[in-house]
């Protein structure tokens, strides 16, 4: 029996956070060790350039930041394909057909996007790349034909404009060798680990975060009692 393709990944713009232990490598390793999948895991260095354009050393410098830390939570290279997005050329091909089968309305009504944007300040200078990449990112996940996609909560919408256009691309190429992708969710109440200063999202550009490469040292000093009392990790 053919085992069933996944796909996940990470962008490269920093070490890997603690949130993304709990929320989706647990469940990598899960899936990888299982055996009844063939798993792929992407390094996003493409969709990292898409707002970090002016910044070519802190995505190169993260690159390996981010292969250590796969490493380091069990995801293994002799049963996982671990591979750099900006080296696989058929992603940019499929994606310039793709981006002929969305338009610019549909783009702006994804809400993931929205929020990142409003997150990120961009208003009316958001970058065209960061704009269409929900576009390139569903062509990393069907360009392998991936069923399952190990993704957070917010991710949803992704999914389902992926799916839409596996819908177009197989209708108007009267083909049907594009599968529609769906969602491995991480366990309820997990799917948002909360910052250690109580804020609602534990983020790197938030300076909030807890690192799975952080020190001993540096574990204790974040997890003082007044971490604890800002109840960040109350749900743990």
């Amino acid at each position: 029996m053919e085992k069933e393709i996944y796909l996940t990944g990470d962008r490269p713009t920093g070490k890997m956070l603690f949130r993304s232990l709990c929320r989706l490598f647990k469940n990598r390793v899960e899936m990888q060790n299982s055996g009844d999948y063939r798993p792929f895991v992407m390094i996003a260095d493409t969709q990292a350039f898409t707002d970090n354009a002016r910044d070519p050393e802190k995505i190169r410098r993260s690159l390996t930041e981010v292969a250590l830390d796969y490493l380091a939570v069990g995801i293994d290279p002799k049963k996982t394909t671990i591979f750099v997005q900006s080296q696989i050329k058929g992603l940019f091909e499929l994606t310039s057909y793709y981006m002929n089968l969305v338009t610019v309305a549909r783009l702006q009504r994804n809400p993931t996007v929205k929020n990142e944007i409003q997150q990120k300040g961009f208003n009316e200078s958001v970058p065209a790349g960061f704009f269409t990449y929900p576009v390139s990112q569903a062509a990393d996940i069907t360009i392998f034909k991936a069923k399952k996609v190990p993704v957070g909560d917010d991710q949803e919408p992704m999914l389902e404009q992926a799916r839409e256009l596996v819908r177009s691309f197989n209708s108007a190429y009267h083909t049907n060798i594009l599968v529609e992708p769906q969602g491995v969710f991480p366990p309820k109440g997990l799917g948002r680990i909360p910052g250690i200063d109580g804020n609602a999202k534990m983020s790197k550009s938030l300076g909030n975060a807890i690192y799975l490469s952080d020190d001993h040292d540096t574990l204790v000093e974040k997890s003082s009692p007044d971490v604890y009392r800002s109840k960040a990790f109350a749900r743990f």
